[in-house]
């Protein structure tokens, strides 16, 4: 299986409510330094409704500003749907909500 393909399939993991940043992703891929290589290839995901791109965030806790498939607004209003709250500062608590 390529990168993208071994990216999808960690990503298709994640359960509702639970986040991983794009460097968990990678080292789960075995190549922990290929963080901005996960986020491309979330970027192209092919099946945005079966693998949940909107569950990888930064290692802070903040959302893409380059979201593909709606912007930030959109990966934030569906993360709060499955229930993970955002503080004030727009920032998810990686130690409540990492899978």
């Amino acid at each position: 299986m390529n990168f993208f393909g071994r990216v999808y399939e960690i990503v298709a993991q994640i359960p509702r409510g639970k986040v991983l940043s794009y460097g968990d992703v990678a080292r789960l891929t075995g190549s922990p330094r290929a963080c901005r290589q996960v986020g491309w290839a979330l970027h192209s995901n092919p099946r945005p409704n079966e693998i949940p791109c909107h569950r990888v965030v930064f290692r802070d806790g903040s959302v893409s500003s380059g979201f593909a498939f709606g912007g930030p607004e959109v990966q934030r209003a569906m993360l709060e749907a499955e229930g993970v709250a955002f503080s004030d500062d727009g920032m998810i608590d990686m130690k409540k909500y990492r899978w």
